[in-house]
C-alpha cells in the first residue's frame, strides 16, 4: 500500500552503544525517507561514538569498534541530518521510547537545534502491541506471512528499518476500512491518525520528566477552551514539586530551574525547561 502523505516520512532505525540516551551513543543510522509522491531514498550510515563498543553490542549487531573507527562522528553528520530531515514525520519500532529520544539527544550534543515537536512521530511497534502484542519478527511474520529471518539479519539498523517498514504498510493493508470488520481495530492511511496512537501519553519531554494536564479552576473542573476542549499546562512529574505546574514552579523557585540545568537530567528534557522559561518571560515582556 501506497502511503497517504502529506509530507516526507522518515522511517528509521538506530544501533547504539547502550541503552542510556545520556551516556550511550548512535553507532549506526539507516533510514528510508518517503516522499508524498512515492518516492523513496535510502540511506545508510556507520558513527564513530565517544565510547567503545561494548563487547556484548558487537556480539548483538555485529558492528565492531574497528568498522566505526573511520567513520564521522554524529557531529559532523549532524547538519545534514537536520537538512535532509526537516519538514518530515518519523516512523520507526520502539521509536517514540527510545529511537526519537536518543536522536534528539545525539542532536543537542552536537549543537544542532532539530525540533521534533513539529513532527508526528508515528511508534509502529506501539501500534502493532495495540492491535497484536509481539515484537518485530513476529509482526513481519504475521503482516507479510514471511519469516524475518528468512529476509533479513536482524539487529542491523538498514535491515531492520525495511523490515519496520514492510510492517507499517502491512498494517495499513489488514486494518483497513472495508477490510477490517471490528470498528476498533479499523486503521485509516492518515499519518495524524497514526501518530495519535503513537503518541508518548502526555510527555512533554521524551523522558516524561514534563507532562501535559489539564488545567482546573478553584473548585477542581476542567477550564474549557474555545474548542471545547480542556486547556492543558505543563507540570512537573518527579521531585517535590510533582503535579505543580512548571510556570508557577519558575515563579517561586527561581532556584529550581538552575538545579535541573546542572543536574543528571537528559538534554531534550532541559531543553524543553528552557523553552518553556524562555516562552514564559516573553510573555511578561509583552
Amino acid at each position: 500500500m501506497k502511503l497517504n502523505l502529506t509530507k516526507p516520512l522518515v522511517v528509521f532505525d538506530l544501533e547504539t552503544t547502550g541503552l542510556d540516551i545520556v551516556r550511550d551513543n548512535i553507532i549506526q543510522i539507516s533510514y528510508i525517507k518517503i516522499w508524498p509522491d512515492g518516492n523513496e531514498e535510502r540511506k545508510s550510515m556507520f558513527v564513530k561514538p565517544s565510547k567503545p563498543i561494548p563487547p556484548e553490542v558487537v556480539e548483538l549487531t555485529h558492528i565492531t569498534n574497528e568498522q566505526v573507527a573511520d567513520a564521522p562522528t554524529f557531529k559532523e553528520i549532524a547538519p545534514q541530518l537536520c537538512q535532509d530531515f526537516s519538514g518530515s514525520d518519523f516512523a520507526g519500532f520502539n521509536s517514540n521510547h527510545f529511537d526519537i529520544p536518543m536522536l534528539a539527544e545525539e542532536f543537542i550534543r552536537a549543537g544542532v537545534d532539530f525540533d521534533f515537536s513539529k513532527s508526528r512521530l508515528i511508534d509502529v511497534q506501539t501500534i502493532f502491541h495495540r492491535m497484536e502484542p509481539r515484537n518485530l519478527a513476529a509482526a513481519y511474520k504475521f503482516y507479510t506471512g514471511r519469516k524475518m529471518s528468512d529476509d533479513f539479519q536482524a539487529h542491523l539498523a538498514d535491515q531492520d528499518a525495511e523490515a519496520t517498514y514492510a510492517v507499517l504498510k502491512g498494517q495499513l493493508d489488514r486494518y483497513a476500512p472495508g477490510v477490517q470488520d471490528e470498528d476498533d481495530k479499523v486503521l485509516h492511511n492518515d499519518m495524524d491518525e497514526l501518530a495519535s496512537l503513537s503518541k508518548l501519553n502526555d510527555n512533554v519531554d521524551f523522558a516524561g520528566r514534563i507532562v501535559w494536564k489539564d488545567k482546573t479552576d478553584s473548585k477542581g473542573k476542567p477550564i474549557m477552551g474555545a474548542d471545547g476542549k480542556p486547556q492543558k499546562h505543563e507540570v512537573f512529574n518527579f521531585g517535590k514539586y510533582k503535579g505543580k505546574p512548571v510556570v508557577d514552579v519558575m515563579r517561586m523557585d527561581q532556584g529550581y530551574y538552575g538545579w535541573i540545568m546542572n543536574g543528571d537530567f537528559s538534554s531534550n528534557t532541559k531543553q524543553v525547561l528552557t523553552r518553556i522559561r524562555l516562552r514564559e518571560l516573553s510573555r511578561q515582556k509583552q
